[in-house]
C-alpha cells in the first residue's frame, strides 16, 4: 500500500499546533510522520515530541525519526539497544548518516520491531554493504533526502539510479515533496524541501504524481511543515496507482470525443511511437460512429487528438502528441494536457495504463 506522510519539527509549533496538524492529516488519509532528532533543540523539544507522538500513535501513524551516530553519542546510546527510541513513540529510525553496515544489520533485528530506514540518496554501495551482513530485510526501508537550498536537490538521473537499487532488492521506498505554504524544516534555510530539484516550484500534487508514476517510490512525504489544508486535500484525492492527466477540451470537441477521452482507462501501445502515445481500443469500440473534421491545424505537443473520418482505418483512435507535428487534416485536436503535467508524458511506458480527467 502506498502511503502519504507529513513532517513535524518540535522546535516549530506548540503542542496544540502539532497535534492539530496530525489530526488534520489523519482526516485526509495520511499515515506517516517524519521528524528529525538531529535538529531538535534539546530535552524540552524531545519531551514535547514524546507527548505529541502519543496522539500520532493513537491515530495509527508510522513515525520515523532522522538520526545519525552523533545522536547515539549525545544520548549515550548503543546500536544494540533501541529501547530509548521505542519509549519516545517512534516506529523506526532513519539513518541520515549510517554506520559500517554491520551495525545496521544488528539493528534490523531489534526486539522492538523498529524499522531501520536507510538514506537512499547517497549513490554508494552502502545498501550492498548492509545486505552483505545478512540483515533482517523485513525491517529495512529506505527514504531519500530532502534539500532546503535551491539547486541542491537530486537530478532525475541520480534519483532513478538510487531508487532502482532499493526496489530491485525489494525494499520499501519513500521520497520527499515540498509544500508552497509550509515554512518550517529541520534547518534554518527554507527554500522548499523536495528530493528532486525539478519539483521545487511545482504544485504539490504534481510532485507526488510524478514520484508515484516512477513506480520506484512507495511512500511520499511532505518534507516541510505546515502544509495547508488545501494541499492535504489535493494530495488525498490523488490516485496513487494510476496516472491521471488533467486535460482541457476545445470548444468544438464533440460528445463522442469527450466520451472516448474520459471513458475507460487508456493504455499506451506496446509498439511505442516517438511521436505519440497511442490508445487504440476506441477505434474498435466506436467504429460505427462518425467523426467529422474540426480543429485540424498543426498539432502541438500535449495535444489530445482523435482521428476523424479522413482516416477510415484509424478513425476514433486517441493519441497524445509527444512532439509538435503536422496535421494531414485527418486528425481532430480535441483537448490539451495541462502544461504543468506535460513532462509526465515522456515517462509513460509501453502498455502503461492512464486516465484523462477534465480540468
Amino acid at each position: 500500500m502506498r502511503k502519504l506522510g507529513i513532517s513535524i519539527y518540535p522546535q516549530y509549533g506548540t503542542e496544540k499546533e502539532l497535534v492539530d496538524y496530525i489530526e488534520k492529516a489523519s482526516a485526509y488519509g495520511f499515515s506517516r510522520i517524519f521528524t528529525c532528532l538531529m535538529s531538535a533543540g534539546g530535552d524540552q523539544d524531545v519531551r514535547l515530541l514524546k507527548t505529541v507522538l502519543k496522539r500520532a500513535n493513537g491515530r495509527g501513524f508510522e513515525v520515523i525519526a532522522d538520526v545519525s551516530p552523533s545522536v547515539f553519542e549525545e544520548q549515550k546510546l548503543t546500536y544494540k539497544d533501541l529501547s530509548y527510541f521505542k519509549e519516545l513513540g517512534f516506529s523506526g529510525l532513519r539513518l541520515d548518516l549510517g554506520f559500517s553496515g554491520f551495525e545496521e544489520s544488528i539493528m534490523s533485528f531489534n526486539e522492538h520491531g523498529l524499522s531501520i530506514e536507510l538514506n537512499m540518496s547517497q549513490g554508494t554501495k552502502y545498501l550492498e554493504q548492509i545486505l552483505s551482513y545478512q540483515p533482517n530485510k523485513q525491517q529495512l526501508i529506505g527514504c531519500h533526502n530532502f534539500y532546503p537550498r535551491r539547486y541542491t536537490g537530486l537530478s532525475r538521473e541520480h534519483f532513478i539510479k538510487c531508487s532502482t537499487q532499493y526496489k530491485e532488492n525489494g525494499i520499501r521506498t519513500a521520497a520527499m515533496i515540498s509544500s508552497k505554504d509550509a515554512r518550517f524544516g529541520p534547518w534554518p534555510v527554507q527554500e522548499g524541501l523536495p528530493t528532486l530539484e525539478e519539483h521545487r516550484d511545482m504544485a504539490i500534487e504534481i510532485q507526488a504524481k510524478d514520484l508515484f508514476q516512477t513506480n520506484l517510490i512507495d511512500d511520499v512525504i511532505i518534507g516541510n511543515a505546515f502544509a495547508s489544508e488545501e494541499e492535504l486535500n489535493r494530495l488525498s484525492l490523488l490516485n496513487r496507482y494510476l496516472l491521471e492527466l488533467n486535460v482541457e477540451f476545445n470548444e468544438k470537441a464533440t460528445k463522442t470525443e469527450k466520451e472516448i477521452a474520459l471513458g475507460a482507462n487508456h493504455f499506451n501501445r506496446g509498439d511505442v511511437s516517438a511521436y505519440v502515445i497511442r490508445s487504440t481500443q476506441s477505434r474498435v469500440a466506436y467504429q460505427q460512429k462518425d467523426f467529422p473534421p474540426h480543429d485540424t491545424d498543426l498539432i502541438p505537443r500535449g495535444s489530445v487528438t482523435i482521428d476523424n473520418d479522413g482516416y477510415e482505418r484509424y478513425k476514433g483512435e486517441l493519441h497524445i502528441a509527444l512532439k509538435d507535428m503536422e496535421n494531414s487534416g485527418n486528425t481532430n485536436i480535441v483537448a490539451t494536457v495541462d502544461k504543468n503535467e506535460q513532462f509526465l508524458l515522456d515517462q509513460i511506458q509501453p502498455w502503461q495504463k492512464f486516465k484523462l480527467i477534465e480540468k
